[in-house]
């Protein structure tokens, strides 16, 4: 695998992400900002964090199979989340891990979680990025 993920000394070990992902592969990868859309375009999970976290995560995993990649391969995650307040931190737990599990990983990498008012429409709670290095 072309990724690295650690925690060095000196820096808290937070246990949802690693603070460092250290890459050698040769092809950046940048998926645009999923959210909870299926393939037709319908929303899924409306008014369930947890729901939406896990169908953003999957359309992350599918955009990386087209590229020929996997989650393995992500090396940073940014997310925004509408009225973010920490105690929503569960839900968000809960969706990354049932993608997880779906996904066969466990979704690691660095990651910045953003607080937004409103996303692309009303129904999104969640949107994920990610950049990915493959071999």
């Amino acid at each position: 695998m072309a990724i690295t993920l650690l925690d060095p000394e000196g820096l808290p070990k937070v246990g949802a992400y690693r603070q460092v992902a250290v890459a050698t592969g040769s092809k950046l990868v940048f998926i645009a900002g999923q959210v909870a859309w299926d393939a037709d375009g319908t929303t899924v999970g409306e008014g369930d964090l947890a729901a939406q976290v896990e169908r953003c995560y999957l359309n992350i995993g599918t955009a990386l199979a087209g590229a020929g990649g996997t989650f393995g391969d992500v090396v940073k995650l940014t997310v925004y989340v509408v009225d973010w307040t920490p105690d929503k931190m569960p839900q968000f737990l809960e969706g990354a891990a049932r993608a997880a599990a779906q996904l066969g990983v466990t979704p690691v990498p660095p990651g910045t979680l953003v607080g937004v008012a409103a996303l692309d429409v009303a129904e999104h709670l969640v949107e994920i990025e990610a950049t990915a290095v493959l071999d």
